[in-house]
């Protein structure tokens, strides 16, 4: 197991522990669990197992037949727990990396690098807070409801899909004492606008203190539209492609509006998550 230090410098008085690690992973289970999504687990150290909600590991999927991935797929926390020594994700098979993971069985070895980039954070002073996402946003947001639930903070989830049985993290956000409202495509209830309205009504009845949100451009202008006029914060995870993950190839560079200046920033180095007003759609 190699070790890379990151953002973090640590103290000269106490001992140095790595952030990020780079090691080869045991796969504990790789099942379907709908129609297109994937739930994988695997065994780590305890520095991997330590992510928090919104960072990311780099996988080096494995070769499947003609396929032959040859850099690191990002892949976003869907689990994490440093006692089991655990960490999940959720991924959708829809490429060579991806087709890859797919190939994986209990037992199998995964190299994985991580946790990498910064996370979302909870605000002791909030004490309600909204997730929205969608697809593949849902994965992203769901270690949130573990650590709002241990910071005391209450979660209102509005998730959105395609279709009912695409939804995921449902029953994780509920587990945890959270209210999940769920609209899709086929309910006709899932666009902008209603969903607007649902956010209306939880600001309206004092159940929103900041956005946490990720998976859709549309439905981040609706809350950053809503954050200015109510002035409430929030923070985004950004989706992006990657290569290195560690801010040397400057592939993942965005623009960001930081008090009217454009500015460029590498999603896997200063992100993946951001503040929720300083994000371009």
């Amino acid at each position: 197991m190699s070790t890379l230090h990151n953002h973090v410098h640590a103290s000269c008085a106490t001992a140095w522990k790595p952030s990020v690690v780079a090691e080869i992973a045991e796969v504990v289970a790789n099942r379907a669990i709908n129609a297109e999504y994937r739930h994988l687990v695997v065994n780590c150290c305890e520095e991997a197992a330590s992510a928090v909600p919104g960072q990311f590991f780099q996988l080096l999927c494995p070769h499947s037949g003609r396929d032959q991935p040859f850099l690191r797929r990002p892949m976003s926390v869907y689990g994490a727990d440093p006692t089991k020594r655990q960490v999940e994700f959720l991924y959708k098979v829809s490429g060579v990396g991806t087709r890859g993971l797919d190939t994986l069985v209990p037992g199998d070895r995964l190299d994985i690098m991580g946790p990498l980039g910064v996370g979302f954070t909870l605000d002791p002073a909030h004490h309600n807070i909204v997730a929205v996402g969608r697809g593949a946003g849902l994965a992203t947001l769901a270690p949130l409801a573990r650590a709002a639930r241990r910071n005391g903070t209450h979660v209102t989830a509005v998730f959105s899909a395609r279709r009912p049985e695409l939804l995921v993290s449902v029953d994780l956000f509920r587990e945890h004492g959270a209210n999940v409202i769920s609209v899709t495509d086929s309910e006709t209830t899932s666009g902008p606008a209603n969903v607007e309205r649902i956010l209306r009504r939880l600001i309206a009845d004092g159940a929103c203190d900041a956005f946490y949100t990720c998976g859709s451009a549309r439905l981040l202008r609706v809350q950053q539209r809503l954050a200015r006029e109510f002035n409430l914060t929030g923070q985004v995870a950004m989706e992006q492609q990657m290569a290195c993950g560690i801010g040397l190839c400057y592939c993942c560079v965005r623009d960001f509006n930081v008090n009217g200046e454009i500015v460029h920033r590498r999603v896997c180095w200063d992100g993946p998550v951001f503040d929720l007003m300083e994000a371009l759609p």
